[in-house]
């Protein structure tokens, strides 16, 4: 008897879509694994019937998307800015080079609705102003807490364009982490790999007496981080190389080290005497810990199958939250006692308020992870947690480029 279906029956590979289809409206917390089930079984189905696995048109408005961020990275220097300022332009203005090109790419893939559009393009409208327009423009201090702010106050803008219009959605949200963490990843894999090139091309051209150090500074390395960070960010949409199986990996490995790493600070503290006698660079250093630890917690959550039940990788990230709550509390204790020395200053208050931030999901996730260790919460629970906390992270940095140069007077 023949196996091949007919022609009103299913093959092996549209039943499993049917399947994917049926247990994604069942269980919409398993919607990011299933749709990249879904995504392979239409390459599948596209190679069967002699259509080419890549997909061109996408694959090439990618390309351009990534020239377009290169080319407006390039945008002052066309008209002139004096290298004068423009270190000081370039740091407040890094990020509007190329999140927006960068949504826009999601707007491209995912053809999201047109308030989208609406929402984001006012965004970053509004923190093109606030970067460059009076009374937001400030000297001094102001200008690396807009560098290092604004970028993260317009994420979420990333975020509502890479989810086509379901960002109130978890599993979307959850999605939207497992392919920051996927860039990240590959970002730092091609800078890697381009500064072997930038140093082979270099010491080619340096061997026949041709210095290329202000072209590489001014016009190549900025060009291509910028256009770099859209060619990753399409590559972890689309899985290519490995990176989705690969990133879960790593956040294996590197949980139980940087649980080691927070105790080993904890126990040095107290061994070594220092007490709250923290600097600003150790907070500064300590802070950035904090973050990347948070960023290990949230991808470990995204990359976990839903399915899974809870074992030993889930009773090894308690302590890890647990020793950076403690963490946290000390460098909370550093601050407030600056504070009351020193008085306030826009550096001290933003750092202040991201602790506090990092505090109140600590101690959210603290807990939730208890309950789940001891049979009393779902998973899924801790997951809402976590990504309806992501968006406070953006209205923090907000705060801190709008709010701050308004409330600090001028010195």
């Amino acid at each position: 008897m023949s196996t091949t279906p007919s022609r009103d029956e299913l093959d092996a590979d549209e039943a499993t879509l049917v399947a994917v289809w049926r247990q994604a409206r069942a269980d919409p917390r398993a919607l990011p694994a299933l749709r990249e089930l879904a995504e392979r079984q239409w390459r599948r189905i596209d190679a069967a019937h002699g259509a080419p696995a890549w997909p061109g048109r996408d694959a090439l408005a990618a390309l351009a998307f990534a020239l377009l961020a290169a080319a407006a990275i390039q945008l002052p220097q066309w008209f002139g800015l004096s290298p004068e300022g423009a270190d000081v332009f370039y740091a407040r203005n890094l990020g509007l080079f190329v999140l927006p090109v960068l949504a826009g790419l999601f707007l491209w893939l995912r053809g999201g609705p047109a308030t989208s559009a609406v929402v984001l393009v006012p965004a970053f409208l509004a923190a093109a102003a606030v970067a460059n327009l009076p009374p937001f423009v400030r000297d001094g201090d102001f200008v690396p807490l807009t560098a290092l702010h604004l970028p993260i106050a317009l994420w979420w803008a990333v975020g509502i364009a890479h989810a086509g219009g379901r960002w109130r959605d978890i599993a979307a949200r959850m999605d939207f982490v497992r392919w920051s963490g996927e860039l990240f990843i590959l970002y730092v894999l091609i800078a890697l790999g381009g500064m072997v090139f930038a140093a082979l091309m270099m010491g080619l051209f340096h061997a026949i007496g041709i210095d290329l150090g202000d072209f590489f500074a001014r016009w190549l390395l900025p060009s291509c981080a910028a256009g770099a960070m859209i060619v990753a960010a399409w590559l972890a949409e689309t899985r290519q190389g490995g990176i989705g199986r690969v990133a879960p990996l790593l956040a294996r490995v590197f949980t139980p080290l940087f649980t080691l790493l927070l105790l080993a600070f904890l126990v040095a503290t107290i061994a070594s005497g220092q007490g709250l006698r923290f600097d600003r660079d150790l907070i500064v250093v300590v802070d950035v810990l904090l973050l990347v630890v948070l960023g290990l917690v949230l991808y470990a959550l995204s990359a976990r199958d839903p399915e899974a039940p809870v074992g030993a990788f889930e009773r090894l990230q308690w302590p890890l939250v647990a020793s950076a709550l403690l963490v946290d509390l000390l460098v909370l204790s550093v601050l407030l006692l600056r504070v009351a020395e020193f008085g306030l200053t826009p550096n001290r208050v933003a750092a202040l308020g991201l602790n506090l931030v990092l505090l109140a999901n600590l101690l959210g996730s603290a807990w939730l992870y208890l309950r789940l260790l001891r049979g009393r919460l779902a998973v899924a629970a801790l997951e809402r947690w976590q990504m309806r906390y992501l968006p406070v992270y953006s209205a923090w940095a907000a705060v801190v480029v709008v709010v701050f140069p308004l409330a600090f007077p001028a010195t």
